[in-house]
């Protein structure tokens, strides 16, 4: 009787642990997946941080290894610190030695000080933050002889950490590497960098991977110090890593092949920031025989928002592919919402946000996800007119972004010549060689005369004190202050900005930075002149934007958000709102021209990501006309709406005439061209295939509520012809240009719009 009772006892499974019982059968096995490679396919919103986390508590607990035998990388110090928290809560003190849990970065920095004398460095390094780059870069071009007005510190810091995040050192940079910095100076440049870097026993941020990189591949004895320090590696958001990243996690997990990365090659939508999906893509071809689990029950959304998220997504070739799905009520269909103008739209979706609002639903549980950073302006300025709080995620409000407040320093000097502290802050920007030596005598001035600065920079300028070169951009600035004035009287506020815009040489100041976010910020000036359109004159405009200034210190905590796809992913809200949905607006024109195919997956990605922020509604608002540079243009809705399935949709139109459905045009117009998934014609809207389709498309085209029917779409496709330097050259939005480089298939224009100014495009997008 004993023996059966004692042998009854012992077969007893143990209890599952509380972490372990919480999780699903595919997270599950995600956590007790420990021997040989894994990659965790993680869908939106179906729970990657706890399987991951009760990965690491399971390794810890059964005694796989210690905690400092693991490797676990995220990518922001948010998410490590949540990471150490969530195993902590799970382990208790087993978990307070974790030394390899942090960033990328963080675990580079802490590996290279105990390996620094092998690439030159001290172990007490110090690491460079951007302004000091930039200064220590700049003193480099200026030593080199070369205009660095011309040729800007900034946008050789961006082409270096490009050059970082790829992996290469000085020795590997070649061919049109080479070119893309001071006529082929860029190589020398970095090379004479990371000397200087040594010297100052420094490196920046680049470099800590870049130094571990070169010291893996060169020193055996250290790679394989840690290949036994390391049992298990484990990785997050593994679509996001770039090159670099890439090839470190490679080395490190190349003996013991016990590497788990979690991801979504859906959600890939860092390209701008080196990231590249080929890595989670060839991951089975890196660890042959690798295991991959997909977790696709989605605990977020509802079935009507995950199949129109999903039906999307599948129109991307590069993908491992996966379908979500959940437990939760069908919910509402997501809601297609077409507007006459820019206005409208703005309009009817604060009048859905009052609407839930009165419905008892608070305004931070609703989501306003835009493309890009100036669409912002148009609904932050009907929340003030509206009295609805709002705050801003990933970014600045409009009115403060810096660009914006310089431009509005020049406006209110103009309007008022007393401002001292608009002067000062303009005075300089962009450079005009007026240091602290000269502003003293400014003050003084000022001070001694009590008249404000501007009128103290005309009597210095008068009476010639301040040195020739500063008297003359002095000089020359008061006088053009003069001139902004006058033309008040004679053209509009709006053209009045264009004008300064362009002949202070701001604009020209972004343009040679030359990088994405310089591209955002001209976006950004062309939407504060359009803006101020909608007012009868400068102080009319200038008295609004300070009424939005000061509601910025409200203190409500309920509040909408307005922000990025980019900076939304991660987060969730029950009620999320899409606007822009229109061709050159979202697919963004910058994006498809400077990328491609590429760029439009990415974009459909970005589109996903968007959509699955959503937890019960998400609305697609997408306008008939729209301005763009100042000029009206007929919009045609986003591809990307005629790609949604027409089960889990709703399309509504506010339009002043019947519009047809634009959806049902693309979806014909695929079934007549077979060729359309091709990566010749994935590009092409269908307007460009007219004439191939004949009367009836022309019909179509004709019932649409547009001020031009006859749309001439900039992302037409055909065969890439050859150009040479000095072409004239037509593109479809940008106008006439003239080239100045070719790149194989691609081309560099200087466009005559100023708005424009120089553009790298895939040559098919341009015409002689």
């Amino acid at each position: 009787m004993t023996d059966s009772l004692y042998s009854s006892f012992s077969a007893e499974t143990p209890p599952e642990p509380d972490y372990l019982a919480r999780l699903n059968p595919e997270q599950k096995e995600v956590v007790r997946t420990t021997e040989g490679a894994l990659l965790v396919l993680a869908g939106a919103g179906t729970g990657k941080t706890a399987a991951l986390t009760a990965r690491l508590a399971y390794l810890v607990e059964t005694l796989k290894a210690w905690p400092s035998q693991i490797l676990a990388v995220t990518f922001t110090n948010k998410a490590a610190r949540e990471m150490q928290m969530r195993v902590g809560d799970l382990l208790g003190s087993q978990a307070e030695n974790m030394p390899w849990l942090g960033t990328f970065h963080s675990i580079a920095a802490k590996m290279l000080r105990r390996h620094a004398e092998l690439v030159g460095l001290k172990s007490d390094f110090i690491i460079l933050d951007t302004d000091d780059q930039i200064r220590l870069l700049k003193q480099l071009i200026q030593g080199q002889g070369i205009d660095e007005k011309q040729w800007p510190a900034k946008q050789l810091a961006g082409i270096i950490d490009r050059w970082k995040n790829r992996g290469l050192t000085p020795d590997k940079i070649a061919g049109k590497e080479e070119d893309s910095f001071a006529d082929g100076q860029g190589a020398a440049l970095y090379l004479a960098y990371q000397k200087r870097l040594l010297s100052l026993n420094a490196c920046d941020f680049g470099d800590l991977l870049l130094h571990m990189l070169v010291i893996l591949t060169q020193h055996r004895e250290v790679l394989d110090s840690y290949h036994d320090r390391f049992r298990y590696i484990m990785v997050d958001e593994y679509q996001d890593t770039n090159q670099a990243q890439y090839l470190w996690l490679r080395l490190l997990a190349q003996k013991n092949r016990n590497i788990c990365c979690v991801g979504d090659d859906d959600q890939s939508i860092y390209s701008w920031r080196g990231a590249e999906v080929a890595n989670i893509l060839r991951f089975e071809e890196d660890f042959p025989g690798a295991k991959i689990i997909r977790l696709e029950h989605n605990y977020r959304s509802t079935p009507q928002i995950l199949g129109a998220a999903s039906g999307l997504i599948t129109h991307n070739n590069a993908r491992l592919g996966k379908t979500l799905w959940t437990e939760r009520d069908q919910g509402e269909k997501v809601k297609i919402i077409g507007v006459w103008d820019g206005a409208e739209e703005a309009r009817q979706l604060v009048a859905d946000v009052q609407n839930l609002r009165r419905a008892n639903i608070p305004l931070n549980k609703m989501a306003i996800l835009i493309r890009a950073q100036f669409q912002s302006r148009e609904f932050e300025d009907i929340f003030i007119a509206k009295n609805l709080p709002y705050r801003i995620i990933g970014g600045f409000r409009f009115y403060e972004r810096a660009e914006i407040r310089d431009a509005l320093a020049y406006l209110r000097v103009i309007a008022q010549p007393t401002d001292d502290l608009a002067f000062e802050r303009i005075v300089n920007v962009p450079k005009r060689g007026i240091g602290k030596k000269a502003m003293e005598k400014l003050y003084q001035a000022a001070f001694l005369d009590r008249i404000p600065l501007a009128e103290a920079a005309e009597k210095l300028v008068s009476e010639k004190t301040l040195g020739s070169k500063i008297t003359q951009s002095l000089g020359q600035l008061m006088n053009d202050f003069s001139e902004w004035r006058k033309s008040l009287s004679v053209v509009s506020h709006a053209d009045v900005t264009r004008k300064m815009l362009d002949e202070s040489g701001y604009k020209a100041m972004l343009r040679a930075v030359n990088d994405v976010q310089s591209a955002g910020r001209l976006e950004n000036l062309t939407e504060l002149a359009r803006a101020m359109e909608e007012y009868d004159d400068l102080g009319s405009f200038l008295e609004h934007v300070s009424l939005v200034m000061d509601h910025e210190n409200d203190p409500i905590d309920d509040k909408i958000t307005l922000m990025t796809m980019h900076a939304a992913k991660g987060l969730e809200f029950d009620h999320v709102f899409l606007p822009g949905w229109e061709e050159g607006v979202f697919p963004s024109q910058r994006s498809l021209d400077e990328g491609g195919l590429n760029s439009l997956e990415e974009e459909r990605r970005l589109a996903y990501v968007g959509i699955t922020r959503a937890k019960k509604c998400c609305t697609i608002f997408h306008a008939a006309n729209r301005r763009v540079y100042g000029q009206w243009i007929a919009s045609t809705p986003s591809r990307f709406i005629s790609e949604l399935p027409d089960d889990h949709i709703e399309e509504k139109s506010l339009l002043r005439k019947k519009t047809p459905i634009w959806r049902d045009i693309w979806a014909e117009d695929r079934s007549k061209n077979p060729a359309y998934n091709s990566a010749k014609e994935a590009i092409t809207p269908p307007w460009q295939l007219a004439s191939r389709r004949g009367a009836g498309w022309q019909r179509a085209q004709k019932a649409a509520a547009s001020p031009s029917p006859a749309v001439s779409h900039p992302l037409k496709k055909k065969d890439s012809p050859q150009y040479k330097i000095g072409d004239t050259v037509k593109h479809a939005k940008f106008g006439q240009g003239v080239v100045n480089e070719v790149d194989g298939d691609k081309v560099t224009v200087e466009f005559h719009d100023k708005d424009v100014g120089i553009r790298k495009l895939l040559s098919q997008f341009v015409s002689l």
